[in-house]
């Protein structure tokens, strides 16, 4: 009987052999997920996501990056069926009950594994599919057919790291993964203001034409360093967890790609729903 460890190289063998690198090279997203609501809903954010994945092929995978998995040290999941986590309160029941039944890819995990240099990536049997992850994929992808994996933020780390790391993972586009970054750029729960619904606080408008006009000018050193921006990156960021996937996403523009802005306004005030395509 072959060990686990021989098992995972046959299986690594097998998907390098049938997803040859030199294949079609899958566009790479940061999505601005906003409330978990999004999952059940048809507004224009869902509608906006669905528009710019429109013409993806059918991925052989797709790899999540959320806002809402940190971690010490760098996890990837590796079951086969992984848990809807519900990982909100003070919503309707329905969404509570919803479930995303994806299945997982022990095989890809493996793969990411063995793709990133200088990082230990744990292989995770625990977590699952949190609302960072299944709230984008459940209205693009409702049939939930395609595998998942999700790698988790080490928030003990800084941009340039999480962003050196992302570099690592572009190989995988052209072995029909989609790669996508979950969270938001401007994000203060604490400054939410229901008057806002379709407005931005003057500091979270500030911040949001900053990022904007460094992701077209290509200026991801710049954006690693956030705090530097403006004034308005303590009170429009105050903490990373929402802001890194977008530097995953970054991290793999290719020189020739160019990254487009879509869903770009203001939520609440203090959210920005802006989203990135590459490639």
């Amino acid at each position: 009987m072959a060990s686990g460890m021989e098992t995972i190289g046959t299986s690594l063998r097998a998907m390098a052999e049938t997803l040859p690198e030199d294949g079609h090279v899958m566009p790479a997203f940061f999505i601005g997920h906003g409330s978990p609501m999004n999952a059940l809903e048809d507004n224009e954010f869902t509608r906006g996501w669905k528009a710019e994945m429109a013409d993806v092929p059918k991925p052989t995978a797709i790899l999540c990056v959320s806002a809402h998995w940190l971690t010490h040290g760098t996890w990837v999941t590796a079951m086969d069926r992984p848990k809807t986590i519900h990982d909100f309160g003070g919503f309707p029941p329905e969404l509570s009950a919803a479930q995303y039944a994806a299945p997982g890819d022990p095989e890809l995990a493996g793969l990411v594994r063995e793709t990133v240099q200088g990082a230990s990536i744990g292989l995770d049997q625990g977590w699952g599919f949190d609302h960072g992850t299944w709230s984008v994929l459940k209205p693009v992808f409702p049939k939930a057919d395609i595998p998942v994996v999700q790698v988790s933020i080490d928030i003990a780390k800084p941009g340039e790291w999480h962003y050196q790391l992302g570099k690592q993972l572009n190989r995988l586009r052209r072995r029909g993964v989609l790669i996508i970054g979950s969270g938001n750029i401007v994000h203060n729960l604490r400054w939410m203001d229901a008057q806002r619904i379709d407005q931005g606080f003057d500091w979270a408008m500030e911040m949001n034409e900053i990022t904007n006009g460094l992701i077209l000018n290509r200026d991801h050193a710049k954006l690693c360093d956030y705090q530097s921006l403006s004034k308005s990156a303590a009170r429009a960021i105050p903490t990373p967890d929402h802001y890194y996937p977008l530097l995953y996403t970054l991290a793999l523009q290719g020189p020739q790609e160019d990254a487009k802005i879509f869903n770009d306004k203001a939520f609440l005030g203090s959210i920005t729903m802006t989203s990135v395509r590459v490639g």
